[in-house]
């Protein structure tokens, strides 16, 4: 089976601004990065914080292109679900689910038609019609997870947004994402729960300071990641 998606030694490099007590200078976020994700799968990516995982979704996703290397998507569309993504804090939740269902290429009469799917998911209730600047992070997680339940994109990136909200609707986004993952949808995972990427995952990709360290079975994957979090210690 050929990979949808590609990326090879790609790097990503970030400027910081400096100030009368320090110059500017540069930070790899991404150093060295060799994947490639097949369709159907769902892949775990596993790492400490700033090991540069929000940034590989970026550029799987396309909002940045790489500084180095090679990116390649053989036509699949991707979608990226992170809290707030696309989010207008001064609209409510109707408008910003409406605005971010035609940014990932749906037209305004097919994201109204679903906006009541949309609200009997989320539960938000009442809230679905206040400014999402008013939402706690779990009413943010609640919004931009049920705008999933009607997109199909070739591949969805889902960064953390399992891992946030109560403990019902965990469970209640968890089955969803089990179905699209039943129905051949192509998953990439970040989430710090060891136990979901033990459950959803077919295959996981290990980030260490911006290097793709190890790519395997989950499992090993996780036991890895164990051992370095301990050798670090």
């Amino acid at each position: 089976m050929k990979p949808i998606i590609s990326l090879q030694n790609v790097g990503v490099r970030y400027k910081r601004q400096g100030n009368v007590f320090r110059p500017a200078n540069y930070f790899d976020a991404l150093k060295s990065i060799n994947l490639d994700i097949y369709p159907g799968e769902t892949l775990g990516i596993l790492g400490r914080n700033g090991a540069g995982k929000s940034t590989l979704l970026r550029v799987i996703s396309g909002i940045i292109q790489p500084d180095k290397g090679k990116f390649l998507n053989r036509g699949a569309s991707v979608s990226l679900l992170v809290l707030q993504a696309g989010f207008d804090p001064n609209l409510n939740g109707r408008d910003n689910a409406i605005l971010s269902g035609m940014l990932q290429g749906y037209s305004r009469q097919e994201v109204e038609a679903q906006l009541n799917e949309i609200l009997d998911y989320s539960e938000l209730g009442e809230f679905f019609f206040e400014p999402v600047r008013t939402y706690s992070t779990g009413m943010l997680s609640r919004l931009g997870f049920s705008i999933t339940t009607i997109t199909s994109p070739d591949v969805l990136l889902v960064d953390e947004v399992l891992s946030v909200g109560d403990k019902h609707f965990k469970e209640k986004a968890e089955r969803t994402m089990i179905a699209k993952i039943q129905s051949q949808q192509t998953v990439v995972l970040v989430s710090h729960s060891h136990q979901q990427i033990a459950r959803l995952c077919d295959r996981a990709v290990l980030i260490d300071e911006g290097v793709s360290f190890a790519t395997g079975d989950p499992h090993e994957m996780l036991s890895l990641y164990e051992q370095r979090l301990e050798m670090s210690a």
